[in-house]
């Protein structure tokens, strides 16, 4: 679970909430039918379940709901930008001590790094390294 700092404030988004919110990413507004009908898609929660991880989603803050008529809409607080951002660092902090070289040695080391992985990371970093210049 991973803390989001929005507005001032620290929100953790469950794993589970994560799936809600990647469906608002996709597509946003959307009634709680809608997003019932995608998360069930791809899992088999009671559409009660999603409701009430919903109606967290609305408490934290992640996500916000507007009436219209006899219906309610619910859209994205949070942006993926932001999530990942968070997330990313979080991951960094807690395992690699917020250092970039030994994350990037961990993966290479375990032969996880592809021909076009290497020149994604080489072109970044020659990137990086003329800005600096």
């Amino acid at each position: 679970m991973v803390q989001i700092h929005l507005f001032g404030q620290n929100m953790k988004i469950s794993n589970s909430e994560f799936q809600i919110m990647s469906v608002l990413w996709t597509e946003a507004p959307q009634t709680v039918g809608q997003i019932i009908g995608r998360v069930q898609k791809d899992s088999k929660w009671h559409p009660n379940t999603i409701k009430t991880m919903l109606i967290r989603l609305v408490q934290k803050g992640a996500v916000t709901r507007e009436k219209d008529g006899k219906r309610y809409f619910y859209k994205p607080m949070l942006t993926r930008g932001n999530y990942v951002s968070a997330e990313s660092d979080d991951f960094l902090d807690f395992l690699f001590s917020g250092r970039m070289g030994p994350l990037v040695a961990h993966f290479a080391e375990r032969k996880k790094l592809s021909k076009q992985d290497i020149d994604e990371i080489e072109k970044i970093l020659n990137l990086i390294k003329t800005e600096n210049d």
